[in-house]
């Protein structure tokens, strides 16, 4: 098979992935609703996990396949990606405010979690089950931390955008039949999905001699970020900036704790050396620098915006000279 040929399968194994995490998350949310189940436990839940499948499935694919360096690279580049390209982008557009509330407590979690994965890769590398079921439990105290302030009425932008899922509205199906197929449907094609990316990730590292972590690194982790990227460039062109902050950190808090957790408990996860020398520290800084903009209640404005992308830009030249 050729290279090409495995670029474009790569791709479409990406969009076919993003497109089944979506149906999979409609057609669950809108069956939850048919019976009866609120709405705060469908966004902990089924929209909270649904949303972070592209990276769950690949990262246990990748495990299962042999591919472990694939799925460590996948959930350092997605986080990375999250924070420099899907704030700095609508930052160009929009001035994203900072000061909104429970930012800031999800601002520390986010940096938490990424100190937490790194003293756990610093420990024992692969990754093992136990460490995995201490990311995975990561995410459920978290979720039970989230579940508890939306009893008790705080604000949380996450919270805010895991409940706001009305049938009928945000595409949710109505029928019970309907919302049957997009699970059904979401399912098959996050599999498949998954293992084309998996496979010809492979296949392209081993042809180039890359290390499989590099592809995971940028090709793979800058598909599965598209989802959040799309989400708050619309919003922030529609004038809603500040659901790209809950978005990422909800997103970059899940990559670690609940996608890290799967992949180590479904078999030992292996993590390419440079990750420890270089890729770690920009995911971590890149957290920090986010928790300062909220510390400062700072907005995230234009030239920060154009600082982000060219960070990223320059992270990326960074791994290819790496490579050389």
């Amino acid at each position: 098979m050729g290279i090409p040929l495995s670029f474009l399968l790569l791709i479409v194994g990406i969009i076919i992935l993003i497109v089944a995490g979506d149906l999979l998350v409609r057609g669950a949310a809108a069956l939850a609703r048919h019976w009866g189940i609120p709405a705060l436990i469908v966004g902990l839940t089924i929209v909270a996990f649904g949303t972070s499948a592209p990276e769950l499935v690949i990262a246990v694919q990748a495990v299962m396949n042999g591919s472990s360096e694939l799925a460590s690279g996948n959930i350092v580049g997605s986080n990375i990606a999250n924070v420099l390209l899907a704030l700095g982008i609508p930052a160009i557009i929009m001035a994203i405010p900072t000061n909104m509330p429970g930012v800031a407590r999800n601002a520390f979690v986010c940096v938490a979690a990424s100190l937490i994965f790194i003293i756990l890769a610093f420990m024992r590398n692969p990754l093992q089950i136990w460490q995995g079921a201490i990311l995975f439990a990561g995410i459920l105290i978290y979720l039970t931390w989230m579940f508890r302030l939306a009893k008790s009425g705080a604000e949380d932008p996450i919270l805010a955008e895991m409940t706001e899922i009305d049938e009928g509205q945000d595409g949710l199906p109505v029928k019970q039949w309907k919302s049957a197929l997009f699970v059904l449907v979401g399912l098959v094609g996050l599999v498949l999905g998954g293992r084309l990316i998996v496979d010809h990730a492979s296949i392209i590292a081993r042809a180039f001699e890359i290390p499989e972590s590099v592809i995971g690194l940028t090709i793979v982790a800058i598909g599965t970020s598209l989802p959040e990227i799309a989400t708050v460039i619309v919003a922030a062109y529609r004038g809603h900036p500040e659901v790209a902050l809950g978005n990422v950190l909800g997103s970059n808090v899940f990559n670690l704790f609940a996608v890290g957790g799967a992949a180590a408990l479904a078999g030992p996860v292996s993590i390419n050396a440079k990750l420890f020398v270089f890729d770690f520290w920009v995911m971590l800084l890149a957290s920090i620098a986010l928790l300062v903009f909220v510390l400062n209640r700072s907005p995230i404005g234009r030239k920060t915006g154009i600082v982000f992308v060219l960070a990223y830009c320059l992270y990326l030249a960074a791994l290819a000279r790496g490579m050389l």
